[in-house]
């Protein structure tokens, strides 16, 4: 793979793509200011940078949706205006979004006809099996989609896309909902794609895997390339110093507090139905989370977390009120107002319409969560702005929250700085209890450090933090015990140095038991097939 991109970069073949100074502003924000690049042939070819910096805006001027107001496209030596996704195809150009677009109550072979409607329908499952089984990514075309795993999912993502003969294929954060074990076998699809032309230009905030596999990085800060780089002579370490500007240290994490420890929030058979036709029912969870550690909750997209944080947080009450004890305290049928006065808190994963109202100012969105319970923003029916201001002020100080204006709307953030904000905003509250769903989805290296130092010390100072995330580095990072959450059902709870990264990727694949250990590679074979 390496030797195909650069041996045509030696040879003086030229670029299959060329960014020539390529420039999109808001009004007074240049999101991409003059960016120049270039994708070889058969190249996987990393797009880094912090939240904000502009990888989102280049992309949809390359893929279509956006059009520079300056600078042009070349593509296989010519320049070209990409009007809309649909031309960004025709060219050659496909792309793997980040969030899925299916709808699940369709087949497979539905949504892709759906997409690609020139393609013949009479032999579209066929075609569809053929393609997807010559790649590694079997799948069955007859399959309902809400049936199928995440990682099926995404496997009909890419078949989508393959099935365009694309010659340049943009991932966006490809792996944010893969076990170890998927992100081993999309790797080796992608490495193939590439041995056999195809240009990826893959977007990431997982250097690891940039590391793995790509052949070159391009570096943006703040609408501008900074740095190239060859991942072959780098780290980790050095790509995101690249990225932020400074060295990014790891989180200090002092050791959890050993002994007997206060149980500050219990689950005791918690169980919970399915809401709407496509969610995960919760059975017969157990779970103590004690004061002064973090517990991490693991697993891979749809197995029940967001039912499972709707029932901690109140969202959607339990069948008795025992199912639930905040600091001793029945609330399993209580709601979420009654349950941040005892002293909880919660940040949800969807940052933005669930975590923050986008048209709505950040000191407005600190009363949001605060209305209830703080008499100092909130007291004898009125609304306190000054104060709701200085808690807005505070938290955009402590947590580096960038902000063109004072106190803007929640929505002109970028989304690491919304995150920064809506965790920061709970944290300032001291709570007792945190329960926090995907604390740094989508966000740099500098801000998921903020954001998981924050986590650590509000646990050594007595909370109790309880932290639903599909990113195991963090899981491992921050977690004193992990427990895994597979088709609604909880894993027990091990103690983080007890599990391997391969382990626990098992479990999150829903093998437990014995096969979790020396024969699992074969038992998850096995499972896989008989998906």
């Amino acid at each position: 793979m390496q030797d195909l991109a650069a041996a045509a970069a030696d040879h003086g073949v030229q670029p299959l793509l060329r960014a020539d100074g390529l420039t999109k502003r808001f009004g007074a924000l240049t999101a991409c200011d003059h960016i120049r690049f270039e994708i070889q042939p058969g190249e996987v070819h990393a797009l880094l940078g912090e939240n904000g910096a502009g990888k989102s805006t280049l992309v949809k001027m390359l893929y279509g949706a956006l059009e520079p107001d300056e600078g042009q496209i070349v593509w296989n030596g010519q320049p070209v205006r990409i009007g809309s996704p649909a031309e960004a195809r025709r060219l050659g150009i496909g792309m793997v979004f980040q969030h899925f677009s299916l709808f699940e109550a369709l087949s497979v072979a539905e949504n892709i006809a759906l997409a690609l409607p020139h393609l013949p329908r009479r032999t579209l499952a066929d075609t569809i099996s053929r393609v997807s089984k010559s790649y590694g990514l079997p799948l069955d075309p007859r399959s309902t989609v809400a049936d199928l795993s995440v990682g099926e999912r995404q496997r009909v993502e890419i078949v989508r896309c393959l099935l365009q003969e694309p010659r340049l294929i943009i991932m966006d954060e490809p792996t944010s909902v893969l076990t170890p074990q998927e992100v081993d076998l999309l790797f080796v699809t992608l490495r193939r794609l590439s041995s056999e032309g195809v240009a990826i230009l893959y977007i990431t905030h997982r250097l690891s895997e940039v590391l793995a596999l790509a052949n070159h990085a391009t570096i943006l800060r703040r609408g501008k390339v900074v740095e190239t780089a060859d991942p072959a002579q780098e780290t980790a370490g050095s790509l995101a110093r690249m990225m932020v500007g400074s060295e990014v240290l790891g989180i200090e994490r002092p050791p959890a507090v050993t002994g007997t420890r206060k149980p500050r929030l219990v689950l005791s058979n918690l169980s919970l139905s399915a809401e709407g036709q496509f969610g995960t029912p919760l059975s017969g969870i157990d779970l103590t989370v004690n004061a002064g550690e973090v517990v991490g909750i693991a697993g891979v997209a749809g197995n029940g977390q967001q039912e499972f944080f709707d029932a901690v947080s109140g969202e959607r009450t339990a069948a008795t009120d025992q199912a639930i004890l905040i600091d001793g305290v029945q609330v399993g049928r209580r709601g979420v107002n009654a349950r941040r006065k005892l002293g909880a808190a919660f940040v949800p994963e969807e940052r933005m319409g669930h975590g923050a109202v986008s048209n709505f100012r950040l000191s407005e969105n600190v009363i949001l969560t605060r209305h209830a319970t703080d008499n100092e923003v909130a007291r004898g029916g009125f609304l306190h702005r000054r104060i709701a201001r200085d808690v807005e002020e505070r938290v955009g100080e402590r947590y580096d929250v960038r902000r063109s204006t004072a106190d803007p709307k929640a929505g002109s953030l970028s989304g690491g700085n919304l995150q920064k904000f809506v965790v920061g905003r709970e944290i300032d509250r001291s709570p007792g209890v945190l329960v926090v769903s995907q604390p740094t989805w989508g966000v740099d290296a500098g801000a998921a450090r903020t954001i998981r130092s924050a986590l650590v010390d509000l646990a050594r100072g007595g909370a109790a933090v309880l932290v639903i995330s599909q990113d195991l580095d963090e899981i491992f990072e921050i977690a004193d015990r992990i427990a895994v959450l597979s088709e609604g059902r909880l894993s027990t709870l091990y103690p983080a140095e007890s599990l391997t990264m391969e382990r626990i990727g098992l479990l999150m694949g829903g093998i437990h038991g014995e096969q979790a250990g020396e024969d699992a590679p074969a038992a998850l074979k096995d499972s896989s097939h008989a998906s």
